[in-house]
């Protein structure tokens, strides 16, 4: 059989400080090792392709399905999660909402990153053999322990000594985000030092930008933000770390935890519903900001509280890890040519 065409489409790449292009890079990286593939990216020319892949919802990309091939439709999000990440009127909102769920009605097939999302998606009419989870993937090439000695030249670059107990916190500045609460547990705990890589991805409509802003220019003492970090950098601020602290009230899949296990650190997250079903091994969560300054300081004074913590990243690590991830894909991918014989290459090509 002929290599199986698949184009992969997504927009907005350029945007930096988005999980979602993480989680693009990382998984168009693992198909392209797939020998039965033949892989490319925001082609033209439609129905050259067995399958066509859209990760994010531009409107072109809308136009990109019809009849003749198969459509996959990557489902990142869900449109009542969005209303915490951007200030949008009722109205704009609604229509946004309409058209992202007619987006999703529209694919042959849809991908969730979160088994969270399945409900939402046949409460909207999609049928349950059409939707298909497949968790994201950070690779070990990027997001690895580093030795102690590169450690230490990171702390000094980021003015931080070996003593320092360093509190990370990773994602966009906005509310959803849990960054408010992030700063009230960093004045809650002044022999700490709390740090935050992230920025304002889309500007001023980001939501809650204007209380926001007041923090970032008058943080607590002990409160660094460096704005959004290139991810070539991430992986040393993991390491450097000495916890990742992500009390997010709304998730989606936060690739972030991803690329904080694969250094093996341990990560304090709030109780969210989502973690529940993409963390099948125990981890470390509180509800309020007096639960997770305690967290913090158990992590801090008990060695072995702090390698159980470790050991749960290096548990959740075994399900998300490359070989895993990369075996879905291939089957994903497979199932779903056979799914819909009439509209690959081969057919047009026997029906000639």
């Amino acid at each position: 059989m002929d290599k199986i065409k698949i184009n992969m489409y997504a927009g907005g790449l350029n945007v930096k400080g988005q999980g979602v292009g993480s989680a693009f890079y990382e998984q168009t990286g693992l198909v392209s090792e797939i020998p039965e593939f033949e892989m490319t990216i925001n082609k033209k020319h439609k129905n050259k392709f067995d399958i066509r892949h859209v990760h994010t919802v531009n409107p072109n990309f809308f136009f990109v399905q019809n009849k003749k091939r198969i459509n996959v439709c990557y489902v990142h999000f869900v449109p009542d999660i969005n209303d915490g990440s951007l200030k949008m009127n009722k109205l704009f909102f609604s229509i946004y909402k309409r058209y992202v769920l007619k987006f999703y009605r529209k694919a042959d097939e849809v991908v969730v990153v979160n088994p969270y999302f399945i409900k939402d998606l046949l409460n909207i009419g999609i049928p349950e053999d059409r939707v298909t989870y497949i968790p994201n993937y950070v690779s070990k090439e990027n997001f690895h322990v580093l030795d102690e000695n590169t450690i230490l030249k990171k702390r000094e670059e980021y003015g931080l000594t070996k003593e320092d107990y360093v509190v990370l916190g990773v994602g966009q500045t906005q509310t959803r985000k849990g960054i408010i609460d992030f700063c009230k547990v960093a004045e809650m705990n002044p022999h700490m030092k709390f740090i935050w890589a992230g920025g304002f991805s889309f500007g001023k409509i980001t939501a809650g930008y204007d209380e926001i802003k007041k923090l970032i220019d008058n943080p607590p003492k002990n409160m660094t933000f460096l704005g959004i970090i290139d991810r070539s950098k991430m992986n040393a601020l993991y390491n450097l770390s000495d916890v990742l602290f992500l009390p997010s009230f709304q998730e989606l899949f936060p690739m972030t935890l991803l690329e904080c296990i694969n250094t093996e650190k341990p990560f304090v997250v709030r109780d969210l519903d989502l973690y529940k079903d993409i963390f099948l091994s125990p981890y470390i969560v509180g509800t309020n900001n007096e639960e997770f300054s305690g967290l913090l300081n158990r992590l801090k004074d008990d060695e072995v509280f702090l390698q159980q913590a470790q050991q749960y990243s290096i548990d959740i690590q075994h399900f998300y890890s490359k070989e895993h991830v990369k075996e879905l894909w291939r089957k994903y991918y497979l199932r779903i040519y056979d799914k819909y014989p009439t509209k690959t290459l081969a057919h047009k090509k026997t029906k000639k």
